[in-house]
């Protein structure tokens, strides 16, 4: 199809006047004349000419036949093919893609539908093109679409006939999904030590603050006195609860697609158990529509990852306060801080306020995911290429957040003298106070009224409730005696929590305990 090619830049009297149109197929064909140009205009023009004159040999180089091209008469066109590809992003599989090879392929001889020298010649290759990958040899080809086309192309080049055996009882839709959960399941791993490393920074910390008593916040208003240990092991809870999660999807997504071919099965003798316990997998899925069109066990981890990507941002919000100046309760250390580019005494904790961000970025990444399931009919479908990117982009942010903020707990120290001299304001010790009345036998709504005018009291004597004596107290209630007064202060406070789980001294220590038993943390 011919076309004229217009520009506003060439559009020069002397070029309209001797040149004034070229077509597409007189610059492919070299035999076509082509009428010359003005010197002016010539050397403007040549990078043009040049250009297309490259693309149109591009165009016209044979291209080699795809793997599954058997029925098709004409190539896909460039911009289909780099449309379609998936190798830029999912090679990452290949170490996965390479073990289910092996193991489906040794299936294969074990079944007969293969001999043992091509098994042998298979699983040799496949060693050599996972060396050459590692070793930054291996020509990823976006023509071969994805890292299985990819690594069997490869592989027929090296072995010759014995590799068009081995997608023998095997589509790329079970291929894909096998290569997937093992990915996922190296990745859950990964987390989970990252996860009890960034536990184990946060139990350190909190070693080395015992005693510490900072103020206790409900929508962020003070609330009662609560020691720095049991805060920062509140965040360990929570942690725990992340590698909880992401070890039961590994043990749900821990079972194996391979077999299930394209969606039906196959009619071969191919023996599913074999692959499986090969992979580490604990057995075959049971249905074959649902083992090529899960993606359940993505969607479980995304989801466990943006939970773990909330609590971190929780954590960093919280330092990312407490390093203020209002609050003043931690100075980071430079080493995990960052200046400005225009005030020169700005020192900012901006690790933490992008593991905040990233959070964002990790629950967007599930939302995509929960987006393009929402409405595929069974089975496979080519929307579920999209799948990876987002995985991979979770997996590696969370690492990320994770590791810095460890890194983080590391490094910062709490302001002692800046705490204490917050502690007193807030009338932190009421709730204990009211606790003091229901142990004099005063229901406890009665026993909140009575605290609750002492502190109107407080605030118009612009006094804390310590400092009451204790005629103003009895003008209160009859109730109050000398004793009231061990109830009193952020200090005596903390002593009179006893319940399990509480900010008590002794309900701490048993938490510490447990914590530093369970990471086997040596606290010397």
């Amino acid at each position: 199809m011919e076309s004229l090619l217009f520009s506003s830049s060439l559009q020069t009297p002397a070029f309209s006047s001797q040149f004034t149109f070229l077509s597409n197929k007189s610059l492919c064909n070299p035999t076509t004349p082509i009428l010359p140009l003005p010197h002016t205009e010539k050397s403007r023009f040549e990078p043009l000419l040049c250009a297309m004159s490259h693309s149109a040999e591009a165009d016209t180089k044979p291209k080699e036949t795809k793997l599954w091209g058997g029925r098709f008469e004409e190539s896909v066109t460039d911009i289909v093919e780099k449309f379609t590809e998936s190798i830029s992003f999912d090679k990452q599989l290949y170490k996965h893609d390479i073990m289910g090879s092996k193991a489906h392929a040794s299936m294969l001889a074990q079944q007969g539908l293969i001999g043992l020298s091509e098994r042998d010649s298979i699983l040799k290759g496949l060693d050599e093109i996972e060396r050459s990958i590692e070793a930054g040899e291996f020509v990823w080809r976006t023509d071969r679409e994805d890292v299985h086309m990819n690594i069997e192309a490869a592989l027929t080049d090296m072995v010759g006939e014995p590799a068009k055996k081995l997608h023998t009882a095997r589509s790329r839709n079970d291929q894909v999904s096998t290569d997937f959960r093992l990915w996922c399941r190296d990745a859950v791993n990964k987390i989970v030590a990252s996860i009890r490393n960034l536990q184990v920074a946060l139990v350190k910390l909190a070693l080395k603050n015992e005693g510490l008593i900072i103020p206790g916040y409900t929508h962020l208003q003070r609330a009662q006195p609560v020691l720095l240990q049991h805060l920062l092991l509140a965040f360990v809870e929570q942690l725990d609860r992340d590698a909880g999660r992401l070890l039961d999807c590994k043990a749900r997504l821990n079972f194996s697609p391979l077999g299930a071919c394209a969606l039906a099965g196959t009619g071969l003798p191919i023996d599913r158990f074999m692959t499986s316990n090969a992979l580490g997998f604990t057995a075959p899925m049971r249905n074959s529509i649902d083992a090529v069109s899960d993606r359940d066990f993505v969607l479980e981890f995304l989801s466990a990852n943006s939970i773990i990507a909330v609590h971190l941002s929780r954590i960093g919000e919280e330092w990312v306060l407490w390093a203020s100046e209002e609050f003043g309760f931690i100075t980071p250390s430079d080493s995990v801080s960052t200046g400005s580019s225009i005030m020169p005494q700005k020192k900012n904790p901006d690790p933490m306020e992008l593991v905040r961000g990233k959070s964002a970025r990790v629950i967007g990444d599930l939302v995509t995911l929960l987006t393009l399931c929402k409405g595929l009919p069974l089975a496979y479908n080519r929307d579920l290429q999209e799948d990876k990117e987002p995985a991979f982009d979770s997996v590696k942010i969370v690492i990320g957040m994770l590791e810095v903020s460890a890194e983080f707990a590391q490094n910062i120290t709490f302001n002692d003298e800046r705490i204490q001299k917050a502690l007193p304001a807030g009338y932190l010790d009421a709730t204990t106070l009211a606790d003091y009345l229901v142990k004099k036998g005063i229901p406890f709504r009665t026993s909140h009224d009575i605290v609750g005018r002492s502190v109107a009291l407080c605030v118009s004597k612009n006094c804390q409730l310590q400092d009451l004596s204790l005629e103003d107290m009895r003008s209160l209630s009859p109730v109050f005696d000398n004793d009231v007064y061990e109830f009193l202060g952020v200090e005596n406070a903390v002593k009179k929590f006893s319940s399990y789980g509480s900010t008590g001294l002794a309900c701490v220590a048993d938490q510490l305990g447990y914590w530093v038993s369970k990471l086997e943390i040596n606290k010397s």
